[in-house]
């Protein structure tokens, strides 16, 4: 049984492992929920927020905090905002890792205006921009509390955090 419909065994291996691989290309091209990356940036943040790459090259990374997988590069667009805030920033219902929860509308105006009481969320002053690096960076919402269990904790330089926010006032 060495060989299979007459190609050895060990070409259905290789054929195999390439379509593993062409499989994970063609989902980091793909955003939320099968929205296709731009093929061009019009900036910075935008290519942050679509790739979690930047075009300066520096590094860009991830702590997936704990229970989850991650950790290091997340180069490629494999992971990165709009995996579960949408290409449009409004965020909803994602599954990841077996589980289900709703990602929060991240588009600056939604982040920044004052909340109305809302059954079943937590109250919190307005974001502003140092907050909402806060929040990208170390998981926290305005008041200090821990984001839910899927917001990594982005490591990035100024430049890039900064292109990043602005590319968030963008959104409409």
């Amino acid at each position: 049984m060495r060989r299979m419909l007459g190609i050895p065994v060990i070409r259905w291996t290789l054929l195999g492992a390439l379509a593993v691989i062409l499989a994970g290309c063609a989902y980091a091209g793909w955003g939320w929920q099968g929205a296709a990356a731009p093929r061009e940036f019009r900036s910075n943040g935008e290519r942050i927020y679509f790739t979690a790459t930047s075009e300066r090259g520096t590094p860009i990374t991830a702590d997936m905090g704990m229970g989850m997988m991650g950790g290091g590069m997340m180069g490629g667009g494999t992971m990165s905002c709009v995996n579960c805030h949408g290409p449009d920033g409004r965020g909803g219902r994602v599954r990841m890792m077996m589980r289900t929860f709703v990602a929060p509308d991240i588009r600056y105006k939604t982040l920044t205006e004052e909340k109305m009481e809302h059954e079943g969320e937590e109250e919190h002053p307005p974001y502003t921009d140092e907050t909402i690096k806060r929040a990208i960076t170390q998981g926290v919402d305005p008041a200090g509390e821990p984001l839910e269990w899927p917001m990594p904790r982005w490591s990035m330089s100024d430049e890039d955090l900064e292109d990043l926010l602005d590319y968030l006032k963008s959104l409409e």
